[in-house]
């Protein structure tokens, strides 16, 4: 069986072997009424930015504190290149798809983006409450996919500042790449360099308006199409994202 994962915000120190480590709040309430872990039991625990036990359940206090035996532990250094998703605001449930999709595949920033054509607007208290539910989606699909690296998720960006987003990736060698799917480029057909940083730029259901798309590309950017369909918006940024992880070697 799968070792459980849980998060904690941090460590309060450098977990040593045969120390012991609590899980509380949410998590530990998770681990103990609904998990129901007993002692001897395996977990994984993880802080979200690489730092992850490898532990034993030993025992548990009230309904909520799970203790931890470590067992071993482990620093993981930040992945390269870094893989950041611009995604469109998708109407429904399916912005949080895509950042659940996202996250599962392995990218490491979703930055979500108010396209000209997406239906769906964040106004008011959207603005936080929006890049809150991404937030909290990708920590459950960092939970769920065993990530030792819990995706960062921006606030609401602009054309305007996925173009600066753009310039500064190429400006500093990195690849820029707007998907199309009137594009002659295939994404599949192309090299990445596995030391280059990538931005993948996704729109909305409607596609993405000319006038961005002349933005983007002016900003240095590149247009790709990944094959004969048309994906959902929901979809299309992690079938990309995968081909561009394989590609630059992230997934060897």
């Amino acid at each position: 069986m799968t070792a459980a994962f849980f998060l904690v915000d941090r460590f309060d120190e450098r977990p040593t072997t045969g120390s012991v480590v609590v899980v509380d709040g949410a998590e530990g309430r998770h681990a103990v009424t609904v998990r129901r872990l007993g002692p001897g039991e395996p977990v994984l625990v993880g802080d979200g930015e690489g730092r992850v036990l490898t532990g034993t359940v030993v025992g548990s206090r009230g309904k909520d504190v799970l203790e931890v035996r470590v067992d071993s532990y482990v620093e993981h250094p930040a992945p390269r290149p870094r893989v950041v998703v611009v995604q469109a605001l998708a109407k429904g449930d399916r912005s949080e798809l895509s950042v659940e999709l996202l996250t599962e595949v392995g990218v490491d920033e979703v930055v979500p983006w108010a396209a000209a054509r997406s239906i769906a607007r964040w106004t008011g208290d959207k603005l936080d409450r929006g890049p809150a539910r991404w937030r909290s989606t990708a920590r459950e699909a960092a939970k769920q996919s065993r990530r030792s690296f819990v995706p960062v998720v921006g606030s609401l960006a602009s054309a305007s500042e996925v173009a600066a987003l753009v310039r500064a990736t190429v400006s500093g060698g990195g690849t820029a790449l707007v998907l199309h799917e009137a594009a002659g480029l295939r994404l599949a057909s192309m090299t990445l360099r596995p030391d280059a940083d990538v931005v993948l730029v996704v729109g909305p259901e409607g596609g993405i308006a000319d006038e961005e798309r002349a933005l983007f590309e002016a900003a240095g950017a590149v247009s790709a199409r990944l094959g004969p369909s048309v994906l959902r918006t929901s979809t299309a940024g992690a079938v990309a994202a995968a081909v561009v992880l394989a590609s630059c070697g992230r997934w060897d």
